[in-house]
């Protein structure tokens, strides 16, 4: 046989050879099943972060809302804050669960704002360590029950 029809030969099956075809669709499709599973995951870990925030933040509040003028409220009935103490008490509160946020207290009503910053478990494969949430909750204080308990 002559060099040159083997040759031929040899290029012919090369041409015709798909199996490094199938191992790039394979690794192609694999990654995206890994960002997929990174995505489920810690977007799921995400929201559970996001209401474990935005509870912090309610509870914070409520925690500030104690604070009223008793002075005011045992000589004409007067419910209202003491702005400072409603203020450090709802901070003491989200230090004591080991959160960072903002308080402010506008009138008769205590705002907080905690964020969370939630490790990432899969999609740090991709370059994202972290996510941030953020959840906020605001509390009045309140006299006696308001409503029927079930």
């Amino acid at each position: 046989m002559r060099p040159i029809a083997v040759l031929r030969r040899r290029m012919y099956r090369l041409h015709e050879d798909e199996d490094g075809r199938v191992t790039a669709f394979v690794v192609v499709i694999a990654i995206a099943a890994l960002l997929f599973a990174g995505l489920v995951l810690d977007g799921g870990l995400a929201l559970a972060a996001k209401v474990r925030a935005i509870g912090e933040a309610q509870e914070a509040a409520r925690a500030g809302a104690q604070e009223i003028d008793l002075t005011a409220y045992r000589a004409d009935g007067t419910l209202r804050l003491v702005p400072q103490q409603a203020s450090t008490a709802a901070r003491n509160y989200l230090a004591a669960a080991g959160h960072t946020g903002t308080v402010s207290v506008a009138g008769n009503t205590v705002n907080v704002t905690v964020s969370i910053t939630q490790p990432t478990q899969l999609l740090g494969l991709a370059g994202i360590g972290s996510i941030t949430v953020t959840g906020a909750g605001q509390a009045q204080p309140q006299r006696g029950i308001s409503g029927v308990l079930p």
